[in-house]
């Protein structure tokens, strides 16, 4: 007997006729899809280049070398290397994001002119009869109209681990794939209008992640921009009146020095080392990640991980390894003979779905069979069945213990129904092999009916592999506070069954078809409930919006298409190496070899640069409030700049920037704890104050002495330089052997450049005098005990604030 008999037989269609395939080219129907890019190269550049502060520098920059200043504009190379690092890691994202496709099969296989063909899956125009296959990925949206035993994969895209029947009137989506048995469908979708491509082109809107570091610093910078045009005016006029004035000043050439000093001012307010310190930090960071195989599509992202209080978790692919593999078999008595051959069978067939196939290790196949009926599995049913008319006659069944026996397989009291509840309440996939001695009749499989008086013969469990890590990383995040949400397309049950298995205490799953609409309520559930089954790609989406509504920071693995909108929503996308292109395009991290024990190191990494950056964000905005503090002052007094900005590049460079790189890379274990900018801003304000009040007490004691301006420019830099020095080594206690050679490094290089005449001639310093370096010591030893008080008090407020977080 045939054993494909009881099953739908194959439409024979013809399918479309040459004419009917030009008229729908010739409309525009096809399958060809040309996506847009993720974000154009001239936003990118212009986002990262035309900011207003590259605009407020490039001109500074530009006045100087117009004047013949060039040695004063050294300040540029830093607005170039934010330009350049920033640019490049957003071509970074882009190029991930332009390679995203969610189909990647060449070809598709056609039913046209009443003959198989196969063409590019561009190619394809609406109405076209598919012709699928297993292993074959559906190029466009199609609708079935014959099959059998069609079994389709759409985990990808659902998140439901089981293969889905299909039959005729079903709909079968764009990059799913035929795991088994064969069919046809009529093209519906094509295009742009197809499942694959809409999803796409929502996963491919451009957003950067969300930087605590990197929109800190952006608001320092707003407020600067605020102040710089009507500080700048101040300064100017006031350089223009101690002039002679604004005519004079333009009649005798001396307004290029008024200008040059009002471009000191101004370039000094700005914190540009501290946005390129951030870069270069992040930068340095994804390297080492990357040597851990953690990609980091996008450089902030590295800080995420280190924000993250809450991160959910998709089961199969993340916390699982996708695959089913056998557990063991569970006779129910003395087994027949032939048992173990009729497993091997269903190991071995062309159709078998996943889970028959783990049945072909454990039990190989000797040869073939003489099948004279076969009803092929069906997940709508459950179950298959064999008849054999060799040396083992008889018929065999498999499949769900409870479609094949009712409720005595569901009912504990019975002795199949406890060993079948005991089995599956571990987690466990449980299948029953059942037997009876007929063979099935003509009528039963095209009826698809169960051979009727089946014993039961043993029972079979299936497991997902776990992956070794998963345990071991959720334990580290519970002890880190971050709380574990637990989120899969697969049945509750199942999805409770493998939390247990890595840790999590719940005793059930949340079935997500009863998850309210309401999103205030739906973020309720998520607050107390910890695993969810039967989720859809828009619930996990809708899931992380509802836990970032109630302010949470949320972070999402998975390897689905499904998971894409959601990874793309959350704080902190991380998706597995073998996940889909959309998933692992639109994550902003990547987990190469797929290990979960690697979070942590992320982790470390994100708590490391954000703690530094908090360290050297002090050193950059003490250097903004005073150079604020000193413009705003020097204005209004109607005082000549105490500094040529070629000597603030002196101690720009070796008491912050220089130094700063080293800080910013020293290991740091320090918990995040958020609002760092305010934590900053205590100390730095306060500390700006004072070093403005010291430096404009300097400058007026040194015009009472008559100090000239060349060596009362000089007494204002090494003021600077060392308060500088000492505001670098309060902010970086306690005081470690490398930090003592950065320091000392940078104290060495200070008084080279303050010696040696090659240096001194560039930089224009001269000895100050006598006078002056009386007055310089006092202002300097006053100055440097103000900075201590300040730090004392700075201290206490973190120490509290971080005591009440």
């Amino acid at each position: 007997m045939d054993p494909t008999a009881g099953n739908t037989v194959l439409d024979a269609a013809r399918g479309l006729s040459s004419a009917e395939v030009a008229e729908r080219v010739a409309a525009g129907k096809t399958n060809a899809y040309a996506s847009g890019s993720s974000r154009s190269a001239w936003n990118i550049v212009r986002a990262n280049v035309f900011t207003l502060f590259n605009g407020i520098v490039g001109a500074c920059f530009l006045v100087l070398l117009l004047v013949g200043r060039w040695q004063d504009a050294l300040f540029g190379l830093a607005a170039f290397g934010n330009a350049v690092i920033g640019c490049f890691q957003e071509f970074r994202a882009k190029s991930a994001l332009d390679r995203l496709a969610l189909l990647n099969a060449p070809l598709a296989r056609l039913r046209r002119d009443d003959a198989e063909v196969s063409v590019a899956s561009g190619e394809v125009v609406l109405d076209d009869i598919l012709v699928l296959r297993a292993g074959d990925q559906v190029p466009a949206d199609a609708v079935i109209v014959a099959s059998r035993a069609l079994q389709i994969d759409e985990s990808m895209l659902t998140g439901e681990s089981d293969a889905v029947d299909k039959g005729p009137g079903d709909e079968a989506l764009s990059g799913s794939i035929v795991v088994a048995g064969e069919g046809e469908g009529r093209v519906v979708k094509v295009g742009a209008d197809s499942y694959a491509n809409k999803f796409a082109d929502e996963a491919k809107r451009f957003s950067l992640v969300r930087s605590e570091l990197r929109s800190s610093i952006d608001r320092v910078l707003k407020w600067v921009g605020w102040g710089i045009g009507p500080i700048g005016l101040l300064v100017l006029n006031a350089q223009m009146m101690v002039a002679g004035g604004w005519v004079t000043a333009v009649q005798t050439g001396t307004w290029e020095q008024a200008v040059v000093n009002t471009i000191a001012a101004l370039t000094a307010m700005i914190p540009l080392g501290l946005v390129l310190m951030t870069s270069i930090a992040f930068a340095v960071a994804a390297a080492k990640l990357a040597s851990k195989q953690v990609l980091v599509n996008e450089l902030a992202a590295v800080e995420g991980l280190a924000r993250v209080d809450v991160i959910c978790l998709d089961k199969t692919g993340t916390l699982t390894a996708g695959e089913i593999e056998f557990d063991g078999a569970h006779p129910l008595t003395a087994p027949p003979a032939g048992w173990e051959g009729a497993l091997a069978w269903y190991g071995a067939a062309r159709d078998a779905n996943a889970t028959a196939r783990c049945l072909a290790v454990p039990f190989p196949a000797e040869g073939p069979r003489d099948v004279t009926a076969y009803v092929p599995f069906s997940s709508a049913r459950k179950w298959s069945a064999v008849s054999f008319g060799d040396a083992a006659p008889g018929t065999w069944v498999l499949g769900a213990p409870e479609m094949v026996f009712g409720d005595a397989a569901s009912d504990a009291s019975t002795a199949l129904g406890s060993r079948v509840t005991t089995l599956a309440s571990s987690g466990r996939r449980t299948l029953v092999l059942a037997r009876t001695d007929g063979g099935m009749t003509d009528e039963s499989v095209e009826a698809e009916r169960l051979p009727e008086d089946a014993v039961p013969v043993a029972l079979l469990t299936f497991r997902e592999q776990v992956r070794s890590d998963a345990a071991q990383t959720l334990t580290y995040f519970r002890r880190q506070g971050v709380g574990i949400r637990i989120i899969s397309g697969d049945n509750p049950r199942t999805v409770a069954a493998i939390a247990r298995e890595v840790g999590v205490d719940v005793d059930e799953g949340y079935d997500a078809r009863k998850l309210p609409e309401d999103d205030a309520a739906l973020a309720d559930v998520l607050e107390t409930s910890l695993v969810f089954g039967r989720v859809t790609p828009e619930q996990k989406k809708r899931m992380v919006v509802a836990l970032q509504a109630r302010g949470h920071t949320v972070a999402m693995t998975g390897d689905g298409v499904n998971d894409a909108l959601a990874i793309k929503t959350a704080d902190m996308g991380i998706a597995m190496n073998s996940g889909s292109a959309a998933t692992k395009a639109v994550a902003r991290l990547v987990l190469l070899d797929g290990q979960f024990s690697h979070l942590p190191d992320v982790v470390a990494e994100g708590r490391q640069v954000i703690a530094n950056i908090e360290r050297v964000s002090m050193l950059f905005l003490t250097k903004t409030a005073y150079a604020t503090a000193l413009a705003v002052i020097f204005g209004l007094l109607v005082l000549e700049f105490p500094f040529l900005p070629r000597q603030l590049s002196i101690t720009d460079g070796l008491t912050i920037g220089i130094p700063a790189f080293f800080l910013a890379l020293l290991p740091n274990t320090q918990r995040y704890v958020p609002g760092f900018l305010k934590r900053s801003l205590m100390f730095a304000i306060p500390a700006g104050l004072v070093i403005s009040a010291a430096l404009t007490t300097y400058t007026l004691g040194a015009m009472a002495l008559s100090v000239p301006e060349p060596e009362l420019r000089t007494g204002s830099t090494i003021i600077l330089a060392i308060v500088g020095i000492w505001v670098l080594t309060v902010l970086s206690r306690p005081i470690t052997r490398f930090k003592v050679l950065v320091i000392g490094a940078m104290f060495v290089a200070l008084v080279a450049v303050f010696t040696f005449p090659l240096t001194t001639e560039f930089f224009q310093l001269v000895d100050p005098g006598e006078d002056a370096a009386v007055l310089i010591t006092i202002v300097t030893a006053l100055t440097i005990g103000a900075i201590e008080i300040v730090r004392f008090f700075h201290r206490r407020y973190v120490a509290k604030a971080l005591a009440t977080a």
